[in-house]
């Protein structure tokens, strides 16, 4: 959310064009990876860290750009491409990680400079800027909560599924316990935080709003289902049932993204469909009406 702030202070198209040229650098230090083993695996984290900030620079301002850049009336279709192109890229990834992986690992990200340098020409070249300029503060203490509280629960429940002494699972490693119980701290510390700042990384009081609660909800439950299912299935395909099926192990990885491609057809059909029926007939199914209230912007 800072990263969509920063796009609200200093112009969202600029934060987009900058978030291409991180992307591509990061993607450039990582396929030169000069370390075998554990320092390998560190020099890789650390620079993926780098090439998700550019990343997340751009999906962060990227649904911003559209929404000032298409009317009312087009907007669910504009911003049904944008979501579908972004999981359909998740998908077909998984084609594209597995032919090059076969070819040398450094390839699947060396395929990500070509698109990064076209992308940031592309955008420099044609995107305008055509949002409000908010020049506000960014809620450091409120960024620095969620983003730990939030990071440490989920380092908390992976460790936890590991085996700990006798104990087929970790949950009663005092580590997992430790990192659930302060990540949930920082949280509860976070919503102190964001409602008695003056310019808070998140408005609570916008979940008042009975459909903003609820789209969110749904949202998450989707993208947990989603998420959940793929990750599921990889693992599944790679290092299950291929084997077991004759495959050789070298080679699970392109399949495994071969057999996951009807997966990836239905959102690539029903994102724009899905947005273009929104616009016709209303997220809910019927008409959309004209509503007086003022935009919400995105905060940091």
């Amino acid at each position: 959310m800072a990263l969509g702030r920063l796009g609200d202070m200093y112009g969202r198209v600029r934060i987009y064009n900058y978030g291409f040229v991180v992307f591509t650098f990061a993607s450039v230090l990582l396929s030169f990876d000069p370390f075998d083993g554990t320092h390998g695996a560190m020099w890789l984290i650390g620079w993926r860290l780098l090439q998700a900030l550019g990343g997340s620079m751009l999906t962060a301002n990227s649904a911003a750009i559209l929404t000032d850049a298409f009317p009312t009336r087009q907007r669910g279709l504009a911003l049904g491409i944008n979501q579908i192109a972004a999981l359909g890229g998740q998908f077909i990834g998984l084609v594209a990680g597995g032919l090059l992986a076969a070819l040398d690992w450094r390839a699947v990200f060396w395929v990500n400079v070509p698109i990064g340098i076209f992308g940031t020409i592309w955008a420099y070249r044609n995107l305008r800027d055509t949002g409000e300029r908010n020049h506000g503060r960014i809620d450091w203490w409120g960024n620095v909560t969620f983003a730990v509280g939030l990071g440490a629960i989920l380092v908390g429940i992976t460790s936890g599924i590991h085996p700990y002494r006798d104990h087929a699972m970790g949950w009663a490693n005092p580590a997992v316990i430790a990192a659930i119980a302060g990540g949930a701290a920082l949280l509860a510390a976070f919503v102190v935080i964001e409602s008695r700042v003056a310019e808070p990384m998140f408005q609570l009081s916008l979940f008042r709003i009975r459909a903003f609660a609820a789209g969110n909800a749904a949202a998450l439950g989707a993208s947990v289902a989603r998420g959940g299912l793929q990750f599921m299935l990889i693992i599944w395909l790679q290092g299950i049932w291929l084997p077991l099926h004759g495959f050789n192990y070298a080679d699970t990885p392109l399949w495994a993204g071969i057999y996951l491609l009807p997966l990836s057809a239905g959102f690539l059909v029903s994102g724009p469909i899905s947005g273009f029926l929104s616009d016709r007939f209303g997220a809910r199914g019927s008409p959309p009406r004209a509503c007086s209230c003022s935009p919400v912007r995105s905060s940091g």
